[in-house]
């Protein structure tokens, strides 16, 4: 892509924005004013992605799968890749340099300085081909955390999927979090401060200057006191893991973390480990909303823990149903939750789905009033019980993308809560060998399907699966792959919403009169 290209597109970009805001403004159809015209949909020109720091296990084993679908209407040319994320140099800027009468030749220092220098900027993964996944792979607890970007055809949709494989140790079990794009604020409920738990938050900053970051945490009576979670510095281009059990003097198992960017952006996710029922990485969940969604829950699961929150003044009452195969079920003793205002408010729905496939369905019993809301998964007995989370998330919209799927051990749901929904699943070219392949589903209203997975044929690696709706009312997905560590049913769930692979751009004319004074 040329420079000429690029501004184009910026300008574009940025003019959108606007129009996006004037539309939020304008003055009604009595104006006289004449409406602007829809915009068209095109594909986005860069994507950013950054995956946090897999794990500190000196046996875990991480994966990365990268996958960007075929888009019309992209370049024919651009690049997507993976390098990692390092923290700013701490030498001063001002250090002498050597004498010019020393010896010109390296030393080993330098030496070992220009080899690090030289890894860390070797791209951990590169994307070759649109349509068919590209891997790579890391072990043990030395991994750092990963910046990436994609231009050209590679932007739209792109998708990375980090997998980590712990056998032994807090937190076993397989862990599993899509690398997400910089933003400025998060909500995760579900997360702990306990003694049997051990909570990350994970900050990464893309950018050449620093962010500084608000954590704030609230539980069953509000938010907990705490100072050091204010102004958190994360350094250009680097990554910061920050204990949740250090911000605040109070222990809690049921909390909600709100992570606010003063300035700059971050990526952020939570990496909850615990001591007996393994761990997983929860992703933010949506943003506030009146009514919520969260899809997937295993049919096997164990227990089913409910965590929301309301950020707002206003007090919210939630009604609770399943969306089963058969349709929607209101869980007996659990038809409500009143959630107070500012305050974290939590459900033990037990074994829920009861052997079928199932997703969460919150909305208003009378007023409407945002909240947001988490579920922490139990797959297993005894001590061989892992967990997963499974965040409220958007729906599909125009497309999402799974990356990472396996011959064995992958279940996609699909969820339509209001009404039926027909949608088409492609599974892609293997990563080493195998044709796509395509399936189209009707999911009923009110209704959750775990639909059988469409497999590339002569499979041989991963593969991506792409998700979409061709009619009907919203779908929402996630995707679960499991992993046999022995007798434990080692599993992790990644919502699915949107990939925003396109980007509304309206008709503009030429207007020569804004360059008068």
């Amino acid at each position: 892509m040329n420079r000429t290209t690029l501004s184009l597109i910026a300008g574009t970009t940025a003019l959108a924005a606007v129009t996006g805001f004037a539309a939020l403004t304008a003055p009604d159809a009595s104006s006289g004013d004449t409406p602007a015209e829809a915009a068209a949909q095109l594909p986005v020109a860069r994507t950013s992605l950054l995956c946090p720091q897999p794990s500190d296990s000196d046996v875990a084993e991480t994966a990365y799968t990268s996958f960007t679908p075929v888009t019309k209407g992209t370049e024919s040319d651009g690049s997507a890749e993976l390098t990692a994320a390092s923290a700013e140099s701490t030498e001063s800027p001002e250090s002498p340099k050597p004498s010019e009468s020393a010896d010109s030749s390296d030393t080993d220092e330098d030496k070992n300085d220009d080899e690090a220098a030289e890894k860390t900027d070797k791209p951990v993964l590169e994307v070759k081909e649109a349509g068919k996944p590209a891997t790579g792979s890391v072990d043990g607890g030395d991994a750092p955390a990963l910046l990436g970007t994609a231009q050209g055809k590679f932007a739209p949709g792109w998708t990375v999927q980090q997998t980590t494989e712990v056998t032994a140790g807090t937190g076993r079990g397989l862990l599993g979090v899509n690398c997400t794009a910089p933003d400025t604020e998060f909500w995760f409920p579900g997360v702990s401060t306990a003694a049997d738990r051990t909570d990350y938050v994970h900050l990464t900053n893309p950018d050449d200057s620093a962010a500084v970051v608000d954590i704030e945490l609230y539980g069953k009576d509000g938010a907990l006191e705490s100072t050091v979670g204010e102004g958190i510095t994360v350094q250009p281009r680097s990554s910061e893991p920050v204990l949740l059990s250090t911000l605040a003097t109070e222990k809690a198992a049921d909390l909600t973390v709100h992570v606010s960017v003063r300035s700059g952006r971050v990526a952020a996710a939570v990496q909850a480990l615990d001591k007996k029922l393994g761990g997983d990485w929860l992703a933010a969940a949506t943003d506030p909303a009146g009514s919520l969604v969260l899809p997937g829950i295993p049919k096997d699961a164990t227990s089913v823990h409910l965590v929301a929150f309301t950020p707002g003044e206003t007090d919210a009452d939630l009604k609770l149903r399943l969306a089963a195969p058969s349709g929607p079920i209101t869980p007996a003793g659990n038809e409500t939750l009143h959630v107070k205002a500012g305050m974290t408010a939590i459900a033990d729905l037990g074994d829920l789905t009861r052997g079928e496939a199932g997703s969460l369905l919150l909305t208003p019993t009378d007023e409407s009033t945002p909240v947001v809301a988490a579920l922490r998964v139990v797959r297993g007995k005894g001590d061989n019980q892992e967990t997963a989370f499974i965040p409220a998330t958007r729906p599909v919209g125009t497309r999402a993308t799974a990356a990472d799927n396996r011959a064995k051990g992958t279940t996609l749901s699909l969820t339509a809560p209001t009404s039926t929904a027909k949608v088409k699943v492609t599974a892609s070219a293997g990563s080493t060998a195998g044709e796509p392949t395509t399936k189209t589903f009707t999911i009923k209203a009110g209704t959750t399907q775990n639909v059988e997975m469409p497999a590339p044929t002569a499979l041989k690696g991963t593969y991506a699966l792409t998700i979409e709706p061709i009619s009907g009312g919203p779908v929402y997905a996630s995707r679960t792959l499991e992993a046999k560590q022995g007798t434990l049913p080692a599993f992790t769930t990644q919502t699915l919403p949107d990939d925003r692979g396109t980007v509304a751009v309206p008709e503009a004319d030429q207007n020569l009169s804004v360059l008068q004074n």
